[in-house]
């Protein structure tokens, strides 16, 4: 009995007391892991009374020599000079609002996903522990600088760790955001012609950065012009407290894109992309010193980074993943640049095999080779209709808002480079669809820097898409409402008319996810028959990636 009674025991504690250990133990590594995260802040004193704003209007901030205005296009134009802690000084102070606003909408955002405060609080947690390394890859002139910068945030959000802390964790969402390419593969799109593909001869880079984090996310945008006191002269296009570079150019016709691939989920943080772009555009003038930096550095997702060169007359990409690098060169007039990778080094890549065989990338790859073929050669005016187009291959319509589209109206910003000429046009709200406005770095850099008059070139902007505006603009606003409110009748168990689930086809007729969540809804109320009908429908328009198509087949399987 004795015997028994041993056995039993133990099996009880492989069983109970074993993961319990477990747990336990994980527990206090975890905690230990948060507790002992160094940011490495810096020991700086810095005196914000010396940076006082001398003009504080809703329009327009100075201080120091510095400012920040915003134009009649809805588009904040700022100038920072100085050593990085005066630059991050001024900048925090000048924009301070804008820095508030821009963390209440992005916190707004992350409880709008996670309704639980538990699971954003656990999550806040693991984040700190992932980022726990990050700060040692980070040169110490960006912490600085976000550090002199973090000092003018909002106190509201120190749940989620100090200003500081809170500011460096931001520049690595983007990141992780591209580590979760199940749930969605952010798609970017980039491309740049030269010679018999340029319209003057000349290097012309066009590209859509496609990262959506709600609407009021992308409000208030940031042409930030950079004299920093070590480095080259820039200009790049962000958002408020982002000091990392997601497009830019420099005063060397050096200029920087990124686009997100596909790569293992990382197991901890390294240098965020945007920083590295950042490097590169401030210390690079040409495509080798740009991939001698990129090889420098360690980063934990995968990455292209399209790099246009005045001095070379050309682009390359750098691809770039926690493990390996390589440089891709065209051997035509153009290069092309979605989400997946094209040099040799990563052809037989596991996870660039996957991602060429699973998502919307080669299909938007192949569908900017027929643009440029079509406009070429191409001129600024050409670029943009390219990152404007909507339509499938061959012109296919595919659905607003398709995933496999060049345009899939929710770029951040889309932008245009003349690197040979320093000049560069930006777009306005919405998306691509507005006036794209022309700046030139000559004329900024050339001494108006002080006279708070940024001036675009009227002349060369280019003008707002107005047919569209007009027709695709209102049928997507309408498509996004009407959804959400099949998803919240889905969610509640509400009962939607016929006139409402006919306009919503007819809104948007083309698009495979007006009747797969119409299938959803059907079956929501157990109308299994209606709902096969819809997915099947589904499954005849274009799907962007092979898990969407996959789970329509298994709904339809199911219930059949």
């Amino acid at each position: 009995m004795r015997k028994i009674f041993k056995i039993t025991r133990t099996v009880l504690f492989i069983l109970v007391g074993l993961p319990l250990t477990i747990a336990i133990i994980s527990f206090i590594i975890g905690a230990c892991l948060y507790y002992t995260s160094d940011f490495m802040q810096p020991q700086a004193n810095v005196d914000l009374n010396k940076y006082c704003l001398t003009t504080d209007c809703d329009s327009l901030k100075t201080c120091n020599g510095n400012y920040m205005k915003l134009n009649r296009h809805g588009l904040w134009e700022a100038y920072i000079s100085g050593s990085p802690l005066e630059r991050g000084a001024v900048y925090g102070v000048m924009s301070r609002g804008l820095l508030k606003y821009q963390e209440d909408v992005f916190v707004e955002q992350i409880n709008e996903i996670i309704p639980s405060d538990s699971w954003v609080e656990f999550l806040h947690k693991l984040i700190i522990i992932f980022n726990g390394d990050m700060a040692k890859h980070i040169p110490a002139e960006y912490r600085e600088e976000i550090y002199a910068m973090s000092l003018s945030c909002t106190n509201e959000h120190n749940a989620y760790g100090s200003p500081y802390v809170r500011q460096l964790n931001y520049h690595a969402a983007h990141d992780i955001g591209h580590a979760m390419q199940e749930y969605m593969l952010v798609g970017c799109t980039s491309f740049a012609c030269w010679g018999n593909d340029s319209n003057d001869g000349n290097l012309i880079i066009g590209r859509n950065f496609d990262f959506y984090v709600g609407d009021n996310f992308a409000k208030n945008k940031i042409i930030l012009f950079v004299e920093p006191s070590e480095g080259h002269r820039f200009a790049s296009i962000s958002w408020p407290g982002m000091m990392g570079v997601l497009s830019g150019m420099n005063e060397k016709g050096l200029t920087v894109t990124i686009n997100a691939a596909k790569g293992a989920i990382p197991t901890s943080s390294a240098m965020p992309i945007s920083l590295l772009a950042r490097q590169i555009l401030q210390y690079a003038s040409n495509i080798d010193e740009a991939y001698d930096i990129a090889k420098q550095y360690k980063t934990f997702v995968s990455e292209s980074l399209l790099i246009g060169s005045a001095i070379d007359g050309k682009a390359a990409i750098i691809e770039k993943t926690p493990e390996n690098i390589a440089l891709f060169e065209s051997n035509e007039n153009r290069i092309l640049c979605t989400n997946h990778y094209q040099s040799e080094t990563f052809s037989n890549d596991e996870y660039n095999i996957e991602n060429i065989a699973t998502s919307d990338s080669p299909y938007r790859h192949e569908r900017l080779s027929e643009l440029i073929s079509e406009h070429s050669p191409v001129s600024a005016d050409d670029a943009v209709r390219i990152l404007r187009n909507r339509y499938g291959k061959e012109n296919t319509d595919i659905g607003l808002s398709n995933e496999k589209s060049i345009n899939q109206f929710i770029a951040h910003h889309s932008v245009v480079f003349q690197p040979e000429e320093l000049r560069f046009w930006v777009s306005t709200s919405p998306w691509q669809l507005g006036e794209y406005i022309c700046y030139d770095l000559d004329s900024i850099f050339g001494g108006a820097t002080q006279s708070v008059t940024i001036n675009a070139l009227k002349e060369h902007n280019i003008e707002a898409d107005s047919i569209a505006l007009s027709t695709d603009y209102k049928v997507v606003c309408r498509h996004r409402m009407m959804y959400k409110e099949i998803s919240t009748a889905i969610d509640e168990g509400q009962q939607l008319s016929k006139e409402f689930i006919n306009e919503f086809v007819n809104n948007n007729p083309n698009y495979f996810q007006v009747y797969n969540i119409l299938g959803d809804y059907e079956l929501s109320r157990n109308n299994q028959r209606e709902a096969v009908t819809y997915w099947q429908k589904a499954l005849s328009m274009e799907i962007p990636r092979t898990n969407e198509k996959e789970d329509i087949i298994n709904k339809i399987t199911k219930y059949d």
